[in-house]
């Protein structure tokens, strides 16, 4: 295969990038910035630390981040599978990426920055919900901000009705497979859906 191994040679394959992928970029939240991410209950959040990178998706029923200020996020760690990759990767190397996204919209907005993790019982508890509180919240350091260009997601037709397959393996599929058939995948996915509903926070 035809190996791109020199960054000379990849920058004259693809040319200059165009005026308005370097006029978009701001260093903090503009007031459009604001109102987009505002609205945004799901988001991709990757890390890198000394044993590779991590992608952690992250949701909520209300805005996936809280907005402190123009340079300034925090988003709450729900409760997940207490594997905390992308903590341990925060520690380690607090360099961040995160990708904000609002079901029906083919716009994704791109944060890139630094984050710490604390455990304020304040600023946790200003998050509780249903008596709980996240046991951390990621703060974080906006370096910059820019919505991406919308060509990924329309090709992808992500928001189309009736663009799931039919057959998808489940989870329980695929911890069965793993396990050469030493997991009940077939309970798991049936026990699921009341276990999630039980422990969302």
């Amino acid at each position: 295969m035809d190996f791109i191994e020199s960054l000379s040679d990849l920058e004259a394959l693809y040319g200059a990038p165009g005026r308005v992928s370097i006029i978009k970029v701001t260093p903090c939240l503009t007031p459009a910035c604001r109102r987009w991410i505002g609205e945004s209950r799901f988001c991709v959040l990757s890390t890198t630390g000394p044993d590779g990178t991590d992608g952690s998706p992250r949701g909520d029923m209300e805005p996936v981040v809280r907005i402190a200020d123009d340079h300034t996020l925090l988003l709450p760690d729900w409760r997940g599978n207490n594997r905390i990759d992308t903590l341990r990767n925060i520690v380690a190397d607090g360099r961040i990426s995160l990708m904000f996204m609002v079901a029906g919209s083919n716009t994704v907005m791109r944060i890139n920055g630094t984050a710490r993790l604390t455990r304020d019982e304040g600023l946790r508890a200003s998050f509780e919900r249903n008596g709980k509180r996240p046991k951390l919240v990621i703060v974080i350091r906006i370096r910059e901000v820019y919505p991406q260009c919308a060509r990924a997601l329309m090709r992808a037709g992500l928001w189309k009705t009736g663009n799931r397959p039919e057959g998808l393996p489940t989870v329980g599929d695929m911890l069965n497979e793993i396990t050469n058939g030493d997991f009940d995948g077939k309970a798991y996915d049936e026990e699921w859906p009341e276990r999630a509903r039980k422990s969302l926070w």
